[in-house]
């Protein structure tokens, strides 16, 4: 098992799972592209990464808008509506009966090459879709622990070299980091932008809290997560201030509390930045904010707050992890749309 971010417990039955490619299901051991498909030899595609939920796919329509967003960018036709994309990944998820603590990986490349050149003239046929459904569970100590983020040198770049905001197959940017922070003896790379200032994370998204504020990127070096976007909605329905700017390393260093966020593992504390705490190691400091969840006119922390994820999440981050799960339950709630 590895550490991070992505660590999962292992699963038996992700070895007989069926994988969708191109609308055909395939056992596990014979799931195989072409060795001359675009996403191979260039990187040339999008994807997306997806959690089943109580049978329910949670923030479907906006993962296949960003889907779809990125196809236009990269003049790539998917070759289906998002009604039939939408309906391939249920039929997917139930042709393997799985409902709940599922993983999906959802992969569009431009398809295969008649010859082994960058050039999308050279593509033959439409794109290649792959789903990938597996069972997956964030590791549970992750949550008591927190993740350990390293600064890393490689950045977040300009837009005109190559778009942040895209969900490219092309990751090799965050591949160099997340190998970085690996060799350093961390999980995870915490990547500044052109200018110095916290962007991202490799793999996830990064917000601190100071006096009570929380803040995350400006969000011009990283793509916008559906995750990241949830939380920033439920800070301003929850009259928590919550704020997308530029800040460097160093007031990441001095806050109180610090998560990070992404649809695999949802809201994950964050223990420990380039060798420093955060906050006093155990609760951050949040400031008060009062009532059920959050920290009481007398200093301590509620009961209903102290009873969720308990460990070295801080109580602004607490509240958050359990309007999170509200937030997923009532999304799920309605059932598939």
């Amino acid at each position: 098992m590895t550490t991070g971010t992505h660590t999962v417990q292992a699963d038996e039955r992700n070895q007989h799972i069926r994988i969708n490619i191109n609308g055909e299901l395939y056992p596990r051991e014979k799931a195989v592209v072409s060795v001359f498909d675009s996403g191979f030899i260039l990187g040339d595609g999008i994807w997306e990464g997806l959690r089943l939920h109580q049978g329910v796919i949670p923030f479907l329509d906006r993962h296949l808008a960003r889907l779809w967003e990125g196809a236009k960018a990269l003049d790539l036709d998917p070759g289906l509506s998002q009604a039939e994309l939408k309906k391939r990944l249920y039929d997917t998820v139930d042709a393997n009966g799985m409902e709940s603590d599922v993983h999906i990986r959802l992969m569009v490349s431009r398809g295969i090459k008649s010859t082994p050149y960058q050039d999308p003239a050279m593509t033959v046929g439409g794109p290649t879709i792959v789903i990938i459904p597996e069972y997956k569970l964030p590791d549970p100590g992750m949550y008591d622990r927190g993740v350990r983020l390293y600064t890393v040198y490689v950045r977040r770049g300009y837009a005109d070299v190559q778009d942040p905001r895209i969900n490219s197959h092309s990751k090799l940017n965050c591949i160099f980091g997340c190998i970085q922070a690996s060799k350093a003896g961390y999980d995870e790379a915490l990547m500044l932008d052109p200018h110095g200032h916290v962007a991202t994370c490799n793999s996830t998204h990064f917000f601190i809290v100071r006096g009570g504020e929380v803040w995350t990127s400006s969000g011009d070096y990283c793509l916008d997560g559906i995750t990241r976007r949830n939380v920033i909605n439920l800070c301003k329905a929850n009259d928590i201030r919550v704020y997308e700017r530029n800040f460097s390393v160093m007031q990441a260093y001095g806050a109180g509390e610090a998560f990070v966020t992404g649809t695999f593992a949802g809201l994950t504390p964050v223990s420990e930045i380039d060798g420093r705490i955060v906050g006093d190691g155990r609760t951050g400091d949040a400031g008060r904010l009062g009532g059920d969840g959050r920290i009481d006119d007398d200093g301590r922390i509620s009961a209903a707050s102290h009873a969720i994820d308990k460990g070295k999440a801080g109580p602004v981050t607490r509240q958050l992890q359990a309007l999170y799960r509200q937030l997923i339950d009532s999304e799920c709630g309605t059932g598939r749309q």
